[in-house]
């Protein structure tokens, strides 16, 4: 199954002409998992491949209007477009009062069903094949990291090691390499006998608004992607405590301690025309960093 990344908001506090703000969407097989829905999300939709119906879940990381202000929007657009799909909003203390009084705005009253829950941080959402855990991150509000983390895979298949068992190739072949036992006769083949190790799923975390967070190493450790606040440079470090947030030497630190495979620097301040500069500062300490820019797709392959 392919998984993207899709980057559709990538600056932090307001909208400028290089960026929108914050939106993360991960597209997995035929589903669209939203991260963060900051003001004018539904047009960058729009101009993305991606499909408001594929939209099951959104996940808030924390309620700053440019991180959940596109949330009216696009609930009515999703009405006008028919929608019948139950929509599933998920976030810290606070999501369902804030979703109840979104509902209510003017006259509008969706006809599909909206669902509000609300996150502690350890929390963790079973979904067919992954889940979504979130953990405490280091802002200035109620703030939460999340990471996307699939299921274990099955070990490869040993083809020639089945036909020297007895197997023949078809519907008992699928039934080992889904976890099943089968006989052949009068003999019991075991997936353990034809499978190798179990082969990691994929790990996608996105750190949301946060200064450099202790708790966070161990959060993204091993992931495939991390997506990390990287407002500002080194310079303005003091800037970027003050605020909440991180810069992108921190947020490289952050990626070299958890061993992840590859960085992007988001939720950059409008104060950057050209984030070069930070995309620099953080491949001095991590190589595989990047400054994410709208619209940038990504994606993320299997282990072998």
């Amino acid at each position: 199954m392919q998984l993207y990344i899709y980057f559709l908001g990538t600056g932090g506090s307001w909208p400028s002409v290089q960026r929108n703000v914050s939106a993360v969407a991960v597209k997995r097989g035929g589903e669209v998992i939203l991260f963060d829905c900051g003001e004018g999300t539904q047009r960058q939709i729009q101009r993305s491949q991606l499909s408001y119906m594929q939209i099951k879940s959104i996940f808030i990381t924390h309620y700053h209007g440019d991180h959940f202000l596109g949330l009216p929007g696009f609930i009515q657009t999703l009405q006008l477009n028919d929608r019948e799909e139950p929509l599933h909003i998920y976030g810290p203390k606070g999501t369902k009062r804030i979703v109840e009084t979104i509902i209510r705005l003017g006259y509008f009253r969706p006809s599909y069903e909206i669902h509000a829950h609300e996150l502690h941080p350890g929390d963790s959402i079973r979904f067919e094949g992954y889940c979504v855990r979130c953990i405490d991150a280091c802002h200035n509000v109620p703030s939460l990291a999340y990471s996307l983390e699939e299921d274990v895979r099955p070990g490869k298949f040993n083809k020639k090691r089945a036909l020297e068992l007895g197997v023949p190739e078809g519907r008992l072949f699928s039934q080992l390499q889904h976890g099943k036992e089968v006989e052949v006769n009068g003999t019991v083949v075991t997936p353990d006998m034809v499978l190798g190790p179990p082969r990691p799923g994929r790990k996608i975390t996105i750190s949301g608004d946060t200064k450099p967070c202790p708790q966070l190493v161990e959060f993204a450790r091993g992931s495939d992607v991390l997506i990390h606040d990287a407002t500002f440079e080194s310079s303005l470090e003091e800037k970027a405590r003050e605020y909440g947030h991180s810069t992108a030497r921190q947020a490289a630190e952050i990626a070299q301690k958890a061993e992840v495979g590859t960085l992007f620097l988001t939720h950059i301040s409008p104060r950057y025309r050209d984030a070069s500069v930070l995309e620099k500062e953080a491949q001095e300490i991590f190589p595989s960093s990047h400054a994410a820019s709208d619209f940038m797709e990504f994606e993320v392959k299997l282990k072998k």
